[in-house]
């Protein structure tokens, strides 16, 4: 239960002796605008049944959404921000169970398209 006087629900992680590009110890995380657009595509999947589980890794040099089909299964997909890889290839990519990168860019809302299933022709 959290009420003005108590401390919030959540803490800023630190690492002490981080060895990277982050030499301040703080961990790449997504912002408020990135996790709902995560949501809103979850949230459908989920709801059609395709979808059932979720993690979030937050590292020194990336963030990692990794998406269940089971949970005992590896990640079917991977959304990753990876803000060093900006200026090259896109701070975003989505990569598949397999390790193959599906789609990456510098917006993220482009990227999740990839992920919506589309209606087939029969």
């Amino acid at each position: 239960m959290n009420d003005d006087r108590s401390e919030p629900d959540f803490q800023i992680l630190r690492l002490p002796g981080a060895a990277s590009s982050a030499q301040s110890g703080h961990l790449v995380g997504f912002d408020r605008r990135e996790l709902q657009a995560i949501f809103q595509i979850y949230g459908r999947m989920v709801a059609v049944g395709v979808w059932r589980d979720y993690a979030m890794d937050f590292l020194p040099t990336r963030a990692v959404f990794s998406i269940f089909r089971h949970h005992g299964e590896a990640a079917y997909y991977r959304i990753v921000k990876e803000p060093r890889a900006a200026r090259k290839q896109g701070a975003y990519s989505i990569i598949m169970q397999t390790g193959l990168i599906l789609k990456r860019g510098p917006e993220l809302p482009r990227l999740l398209a990839a992920l919506e299933k589309r209606p087939r022709l029969v």
